[in-house]
């Protein structure tokens, strides 16, 4: 009579684990015992410091000024609603992804349930929780209709280039509402901006050179391959030190840029230069035959490069280009430098503040977690994105 082998238990499983992987020698178990005791007394340390030494009262006084700065107090509702419309595409964009899998399933829930009792514990006012909890129904309520209405997805695209000027109308004013001067828009909320606007131009601009660095005109292939090594020769502080500072004395008389354009401007030039390489790499990944076998089909060349190159380009490449849009995500804290009051700069006039002197810790954890929350959510949307780019 045979008997079938038990099954490995997960307790079994474990140990296996940890026996190959940090104990298999005597040297690996040494270096597995010190990472662990580091770690422990690491962690021991900053949880010691972070409740019982550290004073959490800067973060809570100046959350209006990390997050707007020096936004009329009075126009916050024109913010609040940017905010609703954000979440609420981000939700559609969400529900489409999760078409083909269950929506609202444990983990979902219980994110959302956690969310919503860290927001009615907030040292924030009622009206400013209450937002938080609308915006919070809106991002469940958009994931929930795009999930719904999944087929019909194409429409989604036009509803986030729509949003873009409505969103910079609601900031800005102007058409019948008060006008918000640039110089207002501080903090979190100018990094925001710079960053997204940068991003969003900076894309086409790196794919067009590195079109151009491939062309076969000489010319063009010249010229971008000067514009990409010159911007990728200089440091990024020096290019927008020329754009904020430098420019206007280059301009005519009686014309004068804004200071948010130029320092946008700087960004958006440096970035398409490291953008082009990425894109280039992209290019040359693509099998040669495969534009062989366009042109013996008879497509033109710009069919052939819109249709089959750049496609499959870009998804080779798109590791690198997150990556690359989480860099220009980090490098509008040097802005700073250049006079722009973004997230870093305010945090620098909340610590300048004599009530606040020597809570530096405080002050830049607190900015390095936001600073981690938009980078990790690239990173997670970079992935999604793949994995659905691989299955399809």
């Amino acid at each position: 009579m045979t008997h079938s082998s038990p099954s490995t238990s997960p307790k079994s499983g474990i140990v296996t684990w940890l026996r190959q992987n940090l104990f298999s020698t005597w040297y690996n178990s040494l270096l597995t015992v010190i990472c662990l005791v580091g770690l422990f007394l690491g962690l021991r340390g900053l949880l010691v410091w972070a409740i019982a030494q550290a004073q959490w009262g800067v973060i809570a006084a100046n959350l209006p000024l990390f997050f707007v700065g020096r936004y009329p107090d009075e126009s916050y509702w024109r913010l609040w609603i940017v905010l609703g419309i954000i979440l609420t595409l981000i939700g559609i964009s969400w529900g489409i992804n999760q078409r083909s899998e269950r929506l609202f399933n444990r983990p979902v829930l219980v994110a959302a349930g956690v969310v919503a009792v860290v927001i009615l514990f907030l040292p924030l006012a009622l009206v400013p929780r209450l937002w938080l909890l609308a915006m919070l129904l809106l991002l469940l309520a958009g994931t929930g209709l795009g999930n719904r209405f999944a087929a019909q997805g194409n429409w989604l695209y036009l509803a986030w280039l729509l949003s873009f000027p409505i969103i910079l109308w609601l900031i800005a004013g102007g058409l019948g509402w008060e006008s918000v001067e640039s110089d207002r828009w501080t903090g979190l909320l100018l990094t925001l901006l710079t960053a997204v606007v940068s991003i969003v131009l900076s894309f086409p601009i790196g794919v067009l050179l590195a079109l151009g660095r491939q062309s076969q005109l000489p010319v063009v292939r010249l010229l971008s391959i000067l514009y990409i090594e010159i911007v990728r020769g200089l440091p990024l502080i020096g290019i927008l030190f020329l754009a904020l500072v430098m420019l206007p004395l280059f301009l005519p008389a009686g014309v004068q840029w804004d200071r948010v354009v130029r320092a946008i401007a700087g960004l958006t030039l440096f970035s398409a230069a490291y953008l082009a390489e990425n894109v280039r790499g992209g290019l040359q990944a693509v099998p040669p035959g495969q534009v062989e076998a366009a042109k013996a089909l008879g497509l033109k060349s710009p069919l052939i490069t819109m249709l089959i190159v750049l496609p499959q380009a870009l998804k080779a490449v798109i590791p690198a280009l997150v990556g690359q849009f989480i860099g220009l995500f980090k490098n509008t804290s040097l802005l700073s430098l250049v006079g722009l009051v973004e997230l870093v700069g305010i945090s620098r006039s909340i610590l300048a503040n004599p009530n606040y002197l020597g809570r530096y810790a405080e002050v830049y954890l607190f900015v390095g977690v936001i600073y981690w929350i938009f980078c990790y959510g690239m990173s997670f949307a970079s992935r999604r994105l793949e994995k659905k780019l691989n299955i399809e």
